[in-house]
């Protein structure tokens, strides 16, 4: 029997070719079970992967990831600036200064963390583009403006063109404990970024924010985005000895590191649980595959009788869970990067007609849900689908080729 001969029979044991019902019916039934297995799995990473990925470029790209402080006052953050950004492991250098304070419209007031940065800082660049362009105009021009969170914004019931009083307490770094500072700014805009970001973040300008924290021309410290996310502990060891005594660094692995971690974690062990799934399924095609043995059994005989060798029936049934499981890959992976691509406006769809939200900044990172689908994870799915078909049909492989010819047959029953 060559190997024309033995694909043809699994392409008829397989599909609906000829009488073969029972065995069309169970080889059906293993590829709809492999194909929800491998469409499900694919959703699930491709979900962990976007919140990976917004993690990495939105939530970090706003965070810095090495922040520099002094013990006192950083007056002479121009040369420090440049003593940084020298170090071959550094992208930029941006000086910031921060500041709590309290928000108050009305009869209504927030607290949030007041941080100034440059205009042509990157994380401001990024929440302005999200801006109209006359707000951000208005940012960029008046040197009293602020941009404000969408969270807090909505708490305050606030818009831009508003004017809030921002009232800072004395103390802080400067240890001065004098009067309260009060300002009335302008409200350029509602940053949404999509991030935890948005719920106690405004924004300044450096200079605003620096004489309102009382610190006169002096910063809090600098933002250093770094080349390498993973390397921020040594790095940020190098260029603290690199400064005058004093000085002292932070890491967003301090701040960020278990959230990212957790995102891993929770990747993996999803994985590992849906991966079992595929494995259930692969094993169904053992149970489906035996079953077939069992109701061709005359047919294998007479094959027997024909002259086809124990090695040529159990190819057949070899190719039979080969073709199970490509089928069963191959639709699982087009429904699972289908779903995965359809999930977040169906999720959007879901929160306006029941008006809830199933992500808030207030618990999870980002408001949204996302999703990055990578061709690596869709191979390796279909890889280890594919595998655990091929093995799984071993066993009735093996049973198929221990049964004896028809005139046996005939022998064993007379």
């Amino acid at each position: 029997m060559n190997w024309a001969d033995r694909r043809r029979i699994a392409l008829r044991y397989t599909f609906a070719f000829g009488q073969g019902h029972l065995s069309t019916f169970l080889s059906s039934l293993s590829m709809l079970g492999l194909v929800l297995a491998i469409a499900l799995l694919i959703v699930v990473l491709s979900v962990m992967n976007g919140f990976d990925r917004e993690m990495r470029e939105r939530i970090l790209s706003l965070v810095p990831h090495i922040t520099l402080y002094s013990h006192r006052p950083m007056t002479d953050w121009e040369a420090l600036q440049e003593r940084v950004a020298a170090h071959p492991a550094v992208h930029s250098v941006t000086p910031f200064t921060q500041f709590d304070a309290l928000f108050m419209r009305g009869t209504d007031i927030e607290t949030a963390r007041g941080i100034g940065m440059a205009v042509d800082d990157p994380a401001t660049e990024l929440m302005l583009a999200s801006l109209a362009a006359s707000q951000r105009a208005a940012f960029e021009q008046r040197p009293d403006s602020l941009l404000l969170g969408v969270g807090i914004a909505r708490r305050l019931g606030v818009s831009a063109g508003d004017t809030l009083t921002l009232i800072v307490p004395g103390g802080g770094l400067t240890g001065d404990t004098g009067a309260t500072r009060l300002e009335a700014l302008y409200l350029a805009g509602v940053v949404e970024t999509g991030t935890e970001l948005d719920q106690g973040v405004a924004l300044l300008h450096l200079a605003t924010a620096s004489r309102l924290a009382g610190l006169g021309e002096a910063v809090s410290g600098l933002r250093v985005s770094t080349l390498d996310l993973f390397t921020v502990g040594s790095t940020g060891w190098e260029l603290v000895n690199s400064l005058p005594v004093g000085h002292y660094a932070t890491n967003w692995m301090m701040t960020h590191g278990n959230l990212y971690a957790a995102i891993q974690l929770s990747r993996d062990l999803v994985s590992i649980l849906l991966l079992s799934i595929i494995a259930v399924a692969a094993f169904n095609v053992v149970s489906s595959l035996v079953l077939v043995v069992f109701d061709k059994q005359d047919n294998i005989a007479i094959l027997r009788t024909l002259g086809a060798s124990g090695a040529d029936i159990a190819w057949i049934f070899v190719l039979q869970g080969a073709l199970i499981g490509v089928v069963g890959v191959l639709a699982g992976s087009l429904l699972g990067a289908g779903l995965s691509q359809l999930v977040p406006g169906l999720v959007a769809t879901l929160e306006r007609l029941l008006d809830i939200r199933f992500l808030n900044t207030d618990v999870y990172p980002v408001a949204f849900l996302p999703v990055d689908l990578l061709l690596r994870d869709v191979l390796m799915v279909g890889g280890v689908a594919l595998l655990m078909c091929l093995l799984a049909a071993v066993y009735p492989a093996r049973r198929a080729a221990q049964l004896a010819p028809a005139m046996v047959l005939n022998q064993d029953r007379s």
